[in-house]
């Protein structure tokens, strides 16, 4: 099931946005003219055992010691053939932050839970969903942590 699909049997009212193909967050953001600060960029790194999916606002850098430190263990970003095997059916880099869809745990950065809207990737390069954050809480259920800097 993709994306839209999942948010569709979700009830989620939500509104997808066409676009040329970019390949960063930040980039897809500013294409679309909105705020990289409620753009979510996904990253997934994985633990001793397991893959978690971290959820975070495109103009922001994950921190993996702050990661590490409150997983309780050291965390790696995944790599590429991963996120192909996690993420069936989606373009490289285009993950979108529904890790319950994949069997992936999902933190969200706090930065971008202030938002009262978020814009999400739909697995691909060409596609953006913009949804109530309050909706993807509710679907998704992600524990909210601090994990993530502004960048620059």
């Amino acid at each position: 099931m993709n994306t839209l699909e999942f948010l569709e049997k979700q009830g989620v009212d939500f509104e997808v946005k066409h676009h040329a193909e970019y390949f960063t967050a930040q980039e897809e953001a500013a294409a679309q003219h909105i705020s990289g600060s409620m753009f979510a960029k996904t990253v997934v790194v994985k633990t001793r055992e397991d893959y978690v999916l971290l959820v975070l606002p495109a103009s922001y850098r994950v921190d993996l010691d702050l990661v590490s430190d409150m997983l309780g263990e050291e965390v790696a970003l995944a790599q590429e053939r991963d996120l192909k095997e996690l993420f069936p059916g989606c373009e490289l880099g285009a993950e979108p932050p529904f890790g319950s869809q994949y069997g992936l745990r999902t933190l969200v950065d706090e930065h971008l839970a202030k938002h009262q809207k978020i814009a999400v990737r739909a697995g691909s390069h060409t596609e953006v969903i913009l949804l109530a954050y309050e909706d993807y809480a509710r679907i998704e259920q992600p524990r909210v942590v601090r994990l993530a800097r502004a960048e620059g």
